[in-house]
């Protein structure tokens, strides 16, 4: 099998349960920059040598990723990196509306001081972000962003649902965001952390309404394009 190819640079580990999720954070994080592409064939053992751990890490990740979509398995040809699928993007979009403003809503009135506060960071870190049009920074902070959502709902039947559309969306968004307004993006996310850490759920919906809307347009330039 091909190898594949190495990471540019790894997140810091240390904040991670066990080496199932670490391994899992970091692969995820290579496909969706498009270190590991579409189309490519993942090797276990390779990945396993590349990210320090043992192969049973790294096959546990693995049938995470499977679950999201961002991996698949066939018979005689081993795992592939998923293709990106532009007309199903706008379905996806809608699924997101609909489950993230529940979550928000949720988040307002459920999270915990410690996760009103990270979420108070994130509205710092994302404004940093549209400031240094800074496109790595960006996607690592709305991966452990969005991390913190799921968290704070405590409601594993949304977790789930989310979790289904979050690598797709930040991959999707990766691949084309040099026709998309990164200053505009990370500024709305900015706007929706802000609102949660306030416990504003009004206005963490309309914050998230604006966002998907955005994401609504973005995702019609894309396609026009294509």
């Amino acid at each position: 099998m091909p190898k594949s190819p190495r990471p540019k640079k790894k997140r810091d580990t240390g904040q991670y349960k066990s080496l199932a999720e670490r391994a899992y954070h970091q692969i995820e994080e290579m496909i969706v920059t498009l270190q590991l592409e579409p189309g490519t064939v993942l090797s276990e053992q390779q990945l396993a040598e590349e990210l320090s751990v043992g192969r049973s890490p790294v096959r546990e990740a693995i049938q995470r990723l499977g679950y999201e979509n961002l991996v698949v398995v066939l018979p005689r040809r081993g795992i592939l990196v998923s293709d990106i699928n532009l007309r199903s993007h706008r379905k996806l979009l809608l699924v997101r509306r609909e489950v993230e403003r529940l979550m928000v809503r949720l988040a307002c009135n459920a999270a915990t001081d410690e996760q009103i506060a990270g979420f108070r960071k994130f509205a710092e870190d994302f404004k940093c972000h549209a400031k240094d049009h800074d496109v790595r920074g960006f996607v690592r902070t709305d991966a452990a962003f969005n991390e913190l959502l799921a968290e704070s709902v405590d409601n594993e039947f949304t977790r789930n649902a989310v979790q289904l559309t979050r690598g797709l969306s930040r991959r999707f968004w990766f691949k084309f965001y040099r026709v998309a307004d990164l200053q505009k993006c990370a500024s709305l996310h900015a706007v929706l952390a802000k609102a949660i850490a306030e416990r504003n759920a009004d206005g963490a919906g309309r914050a998230l309404d604006r966002l998907i809307d955005y994401m609504e347009e973005f995702t019609r330039t894309v396609l026009d394009m294509h």
